[in-house]
């Protein structure tokens, strides 16, 4: 009866909305930004799988249909961006050094860490497009000659992170602007942190997700031309 019922596509797709389900009510219950919806899903959905022996490849098969709308999730942010498009063509210099700025800190702060570590030259390649969205972070990890998986779970691990102390860190250096606000958080933890971004106001939802993008742009610019 397991195998009938968890081998089914429906299973990932119904346990992957229902802990996303619980995880936006604990959100909102509490209001605090450590409940953030994915952490609480990701906290329900691994414990739940390996207290009934339930195979991954069993649950990914609704995950990976899940999987198949982030990004058209991801290009329905071009809908906030165009309702701030005279605000980004106004601010378009700071727009560009903003991400650009973003982007090259990043990825040397993992060159740094790496080298300091002095960790395998596969994880550096798998952690160099860790704030970027994951499309663009799996096709960048490839053809640096990463390891998949481990992008992935930094991508993740990112995006919650600065979902999370993004707002408290903007409180602590008392950073006023709209526009500074959404360039950082895109720039530092894409789609999750853009969530975030989308929030706490349309003008720094906008320049979060311009910011995304770009960021992403520059990346794999970067990667093409100093690692490839």
């Amino acid at each position: 009866m397991k195998e009938i019922i968890c081998s089914s596509p429906f299973f990932g797709i119904t346990v992957s909305i229902a802990a996303y389900s619980i995880g936006v009510m604990v959100n909102r219950k509490t209001r605090l930004a450590l409940f953030n919806p994915l952490l609480v899903s990701y906290l329900i959905i691994i414990p739940l799988l390996l207290l009934f022996d339930i195979p991954l490849e069993w649950y990914d098969r609704g995950g990976d249909i899940i999987n198949m709308f982030l990004s058209p999730a991801t290009a329905v942010l071009a809908i906030t961006i165009y309702r701030q498009r005279f605000l980004i063509k106004e601010h378009l210099a700071a727009v560009i050094a903003g991400t650009a700025a973003g982007s090259i800190c990043s990825i040397l702060l993992v060159l740094f860490l790496c080298r300091l570590f002095a960790l395998p030259g596969t994880v550096t390649a798998s952690l160099i497009p860790k704030s970027i969205t994951t499309p663009l972070a799996i096709a960048v990890c490839d053809s640096l000659g990463g390891i998949q998986a481990l992008t992935v779970l930094a991508v993740i691990v990112t995006g919650i992170t600065g979902s999370i102390i993004a707002p408290p860190l903007i409180k602590l250096f008392r950073i006023r602007s709209e526009i500074a606000q959404g360039l950082a958080i895109g720039a530092a933890s894409h789609a999750v942190g853009t969530s975030k971004a989308v929030e706490m106001g349309d003008v720094q939802g906008a320049l979060s997700s311009v910011s995304l993008v770009m960021s992403g742009v520059i990346t794999v610019l970067i990667s093409i031309i100093f690692f490839s």
